[in-house]
């Protein structure tokens, strides 16, 4: 696997800050980060398992690492990463991915979203809630950024925005980013905007299905374009079904500062769901998010930027480009020198 030009996990480690008392430190903060994501990426969903995954690699972790007092117990893995500023890992995580992802070119959809960790809640507080933005083309995650709840997603999203470079990219979203600073915040960093809109906006949703029935009594009157596409399979669009003897219809509004040209709008809506089924969907099933209960201070949220590194490091991978990320993350266990050249590791001299 070719590693110029890439960032090693190491190099932008390094601008942690240790949270740990200076004198109590007997383990090394970039090689335990290191050690943390190897471990992920690999198939550990706890602490637990990191813990006991290191220590059984533990040989061939000292090719590449000291490791000189060994592997910590899971307990001070959580202990440690409950102390790290998870803002200060997702810069990391951004500077790495910008590494790997130099330039995302004309026309890149850039998927926004949010999605609770369910099990992060204890009984008087609410889950973890992280809004990401996903290439959708790469299938890479670009960086997170977490609200206390859901309905503060439209607080956050600027804030992410603002962390990424998104000049001449196609920023997508649903109903709860309609707004309008989000509106503008895109066109300020230089993209475009598809925004769904439904009835969190009651006045320009009527606006809208008033034109639309206007313009279907005289559809000439109106320059327009259109684009059809038929489904074999159960896509997430589809213009019509029929459910026993029943058939429905359903039309979705968008707001959008592109061209009319109906065949990129469209890829660019079809595009959104690949934050719901590439990044969601993988992260319950692959990396069994909602099933997590690490909920300890800021633990929670730098778990799943472990999480989204491992995922990046697989994704970005072409060795085995037919494989799934099942499979490929299995490959990493059984392939000692396939998981080093993922993680840019080398042997030590």
């Amino acid at each position: 696997m070719e590693t110029e030009g890439k960032l090693r996990l190491a190099d932008v480690f390094v601008s942690i800050s240790d949270p740990r008392q200076a004198g109590k430190v007997r383990h090394d903060l970039v090689e335990l980060l290191v050690v943390a994501v190897n471990a992920v990426l690999v198939g550990a969903d706890t602490f637990v398992e990191i813990e006991l995954w290191a220590k059984e690699k533990l040989d061939w972790l000292r090719g590449y690492l000291k490791l000189k007092a060994g592997i910590p117990l899971h307990d001070t893995f959580g202990r440690l990463f409950g102390l790290i500023d998870p803002t200060q890992f997702e810069v990391a995580f951004r500077r790495w991915v910008g590494s790997i992802l130099p330039a995302l070119g004309a026309d890149a959809v850039v998927a926004i979203d949010g999605k609770s960790s369910r099990r992060t809640g204890k009984a008087d507080t609410t889950p973890l809630h992280l809004v990401s933005a996903f290439a959708a083309g790469a299938g890479l995650v670009l960086g997170q950024r977490a609200t206390a709840a859901k309905s503060n997603e439209k607080t956050a999203i600027p804030e992410l925005l603002a962390s990424l470079a998104l000049k001449g990219c196609i920023v997508t979203l649903d109903a709860m980013g309609t707004q309008t600073n989000i509106a503008q915040a895109i066109r300020n960093h230089g993209a475009h905007y598809v925004l769904a809109l439904k009835d969190n906006q009651p006045n320009l949703a009527d606006s809208l299905r008033d034109f639309f029935a206007r313009f279907k009594v005289a559809p000439d009157r109106t320059p327009h374009a259109m684009s059809d596409t038929v489904e074999k399979d159960h896509g997430r669009i589809e213009t019509q079904r029929e459910i026993k003897g029943k058939t429905t219809f359903a039309q979705r509004y968008y707001l959008s500062s592109l061209a009319p040209d109906a065949n990129r709008l469209l890829r660019a809506i079809r595009a959104h769901w690949s934050i719901e089924n590439r990044l969601h969907w993988v992260l319950d099933v692959c990396f069994r998010e909602d099933e997590c209960r690490v909920r300890k201070e800021h633990a929670p949220r730098n778990f799943a930027t472990l999480r989204k590194f491992a995922l990046n490091l697989l994704r970005q991978d072409t060795r085995f480009p037919k494989r799934s990320l099942r499979s490929r993350r299995k490959a990493t266990e059984r392939i000692p020198e396939y998981r080093a050249a993922l993680l840019g590791l080398t042997p030590r001299g």
